[in-house]
């Protein structure tokens, strides 16, 4: 295999952690094909690359401008497109974020190859690449196999743990791509209270309509809080109003693989189970015994939440206490 081109993503000058999933993802595949790892940033001019020290990327190629602080689409598209053609990329990486979910097929089209997304385990066989990922909803796994002379793929969150590694990698500067873009950002509005994204939580506590009421999320905040975790929710209770549209989890929301998946009066719905099915660790709270949720729970406790919930909250801030 020849080389392999991570495109990382930054916010507000930091790279992202799920960047660095990324490159773990694809880093012993290529020991093992024999080519290197690079790994583009398009960013502002003061964005910091220090977080890829120890990544496992050969080299950082820093694509910065006053015209990249904010993310555009076609910019970046063309930027990752060049640098996969100059860095002769057989497989082109992209976390499976909001950004990289409109970002990664931009690039294959512009490289004219295939594209598979949302990928959660990437594999080297006699004959290729071989990726999985989750379909119908993610009752199934599909296995992929990448043929070709050059795939995009992009990576889930938190399916990857990132490396350890004390080398550092060399870093070059390269232009911006010119290009005629089409549409861009202008601005980004942040919410009021900077809060964690689920899609990138490694502990994710989400509540439905079994909270009954939106004042009672308060408990999923003070349990997310206490496991150091993010906030969601299913799509009926954002539909209410009850909380905003990037908390929800689900086939229509946001698809999250968190090493635990706290579900709390949450009934299981298909569409909801699509986005959380595939955590590493499913915990769900219902009094219902015959919900859907504990299909495919690993742990389940029945019974009344109101109960549950604060006396296992106090449990864990007891427990990290001591």
């Amino acid at each position: 295999m020849a080389n392999v081109l991570v495109v990382a993503e930054q916010r507000d000058g930091a790279v992202k952690r799920v960047s660095m999933e990324a490159i773990a993802a694809v880093r012993s595949v290529a020991d093992v094909s024999g080519g290197a790892v690079h790994v583009l940033v398009v960013g502002p001019p003061a964005t910091a690359t220090d977080d890829l020290t120890g990544s496992g990327a050969d080299t950082v190629f820093r694509a910065l401008g006053d015209e990249a602080a904010l993310y555009q689409a076609d910019l970046y598209a063309a930027t990752a497109a060049a640098r996969a053609e100059a860095s002769d990329a057989a497989l082109v990486l992209v976390a499976a974020t909001a950004l990289g979910k409109d970002l990664a097929p931009r690039i294959a089209a512009r490289l004219g190859c295939g594209l598979v997304a949302d990928v959660s385990t990437l594999e080297r066989s006699d004959d290729g690449l071989v990726a999985t990922r989750a379909v119908y909803s993610a009752k199934a796994m599909m296995t992929v196999r990448l043929t070709g002379r050059r795939s995009v793929v992009s990576v889930r969150p938190n399916a990857f743990t990132p490396l350890e590694r004390g080398d550092a990698p060399s870093v070059e500067d390269m232009a911006l791509a010119s290009v005629s873009a089409r549409a861009r950002t202008v601005r980004v509005e942040q919410p009021e209270q900077a809060a964690l994204d689920v899609a990138e939580a490694s502990v994710v506590v989400s509540g439905g309509r079994g909270l009954k009421e939106p004042a009672h999320f308060a408990l999923v905040e003070e349990l997310a809080a206490a496991l150091g975790g993010a906030v969601g929710a299913s799509r009926a209770v954002v539909d209410a109003g009850w909380r905003p549209h990037a908390e929800q989890v689900g086939q229509t929301g946001k698809t999250v693989s968190p090493s635990l998946y706290v579900a709390v009066g949450i009934s299981g719905a298909v569409q909801h189970l699509a986005g959380m099915r595939t955590s590493q660790v499913i915990v769900a709270i219902n009094k219902d015994k015959d919900a859907p949720i504990f299909k495919v729970a690993d742990y389940g406790i029945v019974g009344d939440l109101f109960e549950i919930v604060p006396r296992l909250t106090e449990e864990i801030r007891t427990i990290k206490e001591q």
